[in-house]
């Protein structure tokens, strides 16, 4: 059994689960403290299901807390970020191009050293130890708690992040630390960025697994607990403790994942729909479709494996003008239930439209009997439309696939669009979140620009390969269980030798007996 909670902005959703058998589901407002939400979803779960704490084997989170932090710039730390690159961009320095508040809210301290080296392995200007010593003297003298090491192709050569990660070890014993060459894709300036912005979260992490295992503790639950990652994957809470910031869009993610669950489709659009957006994502091989663009977090470039995702501002809050052709993007949100008209409100949101067009059975019909005709006509059609074209915008190709409907908003859409081959409701739809966050796998990814005129092609994969089975071993994966799931390689034709960027993923089943909820 498995219990499955996304902590959302606007609700609690969470599930209990037998195998693919949904036991119990309940959704619920969140709560301002996360961890008293998280308590009574636990309890209504359990309650409704039957089952017994001691037969609980994993709790699956996805929380939005790391991805609101930045976002909000709250709960981060101040970071000294350094990069080891000299000679090489020293005219850009680190936080270059970020809003000034975050940028204020991370402290402003850097330092650029040289070290690092070039894609093709050869040393790009040898590690300067005394100048680092000195990095290290200044940051103990200020207190610092928090670092980024970032140096020039560092998946490629992680040695000099290593080295100077050491360093700092040694002098502070308590130091937290992020080296970007285990949580970034290559690019020094993003992959920095990622790295600064994991590290400023790092205190907070600490804070937020801890409240989470206290929160299951106080349920009776000794099992072990894993959050959801950005790529549909999971990782335990000691790796949650390192790397916070994977956890970013893992909620729409984690609905990818329970879409593909609950209907079996493996290649499939999905759109997730709630009380303020419609995130529409694809469904390739069972796993959310990755976006190759360039992800901006609170403002700030990084190169995070994230989901494609398409968020359109519609849901079942959004505001609807009096004739009905304009909807969104602002939404009463969270306070739907209140604000509505359907609830007793004065507002008129989307919701109310379905309503009144007699396509669901929500609250006081009553309320929305004097809208005209044909403003509800023109919403509906609005409705209909700006889901229609964001269909269009993310279909892999001309084919029409099969659209999958998932959210507590999904009444919206009330006939299938033009765009879709099929269109599916399935059943606790409005819960495939918790659901996705529940079944996910464990998984690791790495990357590596190689040179098969160097190295064998097939040598050259097994080597990388070996690398993500390893990553996803130390999320949290039960090694036996661990395959290689996806290979991208991408050929660099103005570069010598033949070069190539590959990447491999890898995933496996959750390592029960290794995680602990502490």
């Amino acid at each position: 059994m498995r219990i499955g909670i996304d902590v959302g902005g606007t609700h609690t959703d969470a599930v209990i689960m037998r195998g693919s058998e949904v036991l119990a589901a309940t959704k619920a407002e969140t709560s301002a403290n996360v961890s008293d939400g998280i308590l009574a979803a636990l309890e209504t779960v359990l309650e409704l299901s039957g089952i017994a704490e001691i037969d609980v084997e994993a709790v699956m989170l996805g929380t939005t807390q790391f991805t609101n932090a930045v976002v909000e710039r709250r709960e981060l730390s101040h970071v000294a970020a350094i990069r080891l690159g000299l000679p090489s961009g020293r005219g850009l320095e680190p936080k270059a191009g970020w809003p000034d508040d975050i940028a204020e809210a991370l402290g402003g301290r850097s330092y650029l050293l040289e070290g690092g080296f070039l894609y093709d392995g050869r040393e790009l200007s040898p590690f300067d130890e005394r100048a680092a010593t000195a990095v290290v003297e200044d940051i103990a003298a200020r207190a610092i708690d928090c670092v980024s090491i970032a140096s020039a192709f560092s998946p490629m050569n992680p040695e000099p992040e290593r080295r100077m990660a050491a360093m700092l070890r040694d002098k502070l014993p308590n130091v937290r630390i992020t080296e970007s060459h285990r949580i970034g894709r290559l690019g020094i300036l993003e992959r920095e960025n990622a790295a600064l912005l994991n590290a400023a979260l790092l205190s907070f992490a600490e804070r937020v697994v801890s409240s989470f295992a206290a929160a299951l503790k106080a349920r009776g639950l000794t099992c072990p607990f894993f959050v959801s990652q950005n790529d549909g994957t999971l990782m335990d809470a000691s790796f949650v403790r390192e790397f916070p910031a994977l956890t970013f869009a893992s909620g729409p993610t984690n609905s990818l994942r329970g879409a593909a669950r609950l209907t079996g489709l493996d290649n499939a659009i999905v759109i997730d729909i709630g009380g303020t957006t419609s995130d529409i994502g694809v469904l390739q091989d069972g796993f959310p479709r990755e976006s190759n663009l360039v992800i901006e977090v609170g403002g700030v470039r990084t190169n995070f494996r994230m989901p494609d995702i398409l968020a359109l501002g519609l849901g079942g809050g959004s505001l609807v003008d009096e004739q009905g052709t304009s909807i969104g993007p602002k939404s009463v949100g969270h306070r739907l239930m209140q604000e509505g008209r359907v609830f007793g409100g004065d507002t008129l949101t989307a919701t109310d439209i379905v309503v009144a067009a007699g396509k669901a059975q929500i609250g006081d019909v009553s309320r929305v009997t004097d809208l005209d005709a044909g403003v509800v006509d023109a919403a509906l059609t609005k409705i209909r439309t700006m889901l229609n074209d964001g269909i269009e915008r993310m279909k892999p190709s001309s084919d029409a696939l099969p659209v999958i409907l998932v959210g507590g908003g999904a009444i919206l859409l009330t006939s299938k669009p033009d765009a879709a081959a099929e269109l599916h409701r399935p059943e606790h739809s409005d819960v495939a979140n918790a659901i996705g966050a529940a079944i996910a796998q464990v998984g690791g990814e790495a990357e590596r620009m190689v040179s098969y005129e160097e190295v064998p092609r097939k040598e050259a994969l097994a080597q990388i390969g070996q690398e993500a089975v390893e990553l996803a071993v130390a999320a949290g994966a039960e090694r036996s269980t661990v395959a290689v799931a996806d290979i991208e390689e991408t050929t660099l034709s103005y570069m010598d030798g033949g070069t190539t960027r590959v990447r491999v993923k890898a995933v496996g089943e959750v390592a029960l007996l290794s995680g602990a909820a502490s």
